[in-house]
């Protein structure tokens, strides 16, 4: 019953931080020590491509999980 719920959790946590981490290395929220810093956009689109293949493989687990 909970398979991939861990791996959904984390897949969407990574899609969020990810996200704001690129915006935050471009410059499109401010208030932070990594806004403006280049680094953060290329970090962030790593972390959300990251994030969106553990959420397809979380989604997989309980597609499985749903059929037995």
């Amino acid at each position: 019953m909970t398979a991939g719920w861990l791996r959904l959790t984390l897949g969407l946590l990574a899609i969020v931080v990810g996200l704001v981490w690129t915006l935050q290395g471009l410059g499109t929220l401010r208030g932070s020590v990594m806004s403006g810093d280049d680094i953060w956009a290329i970090i962030g689109p790593i972390v959300t491509a990251i994030g969106l293949a553990v959420l397809v493989v979380g989604l997989r687990a309980r597609t499985r999980a749903k059929r037995r």
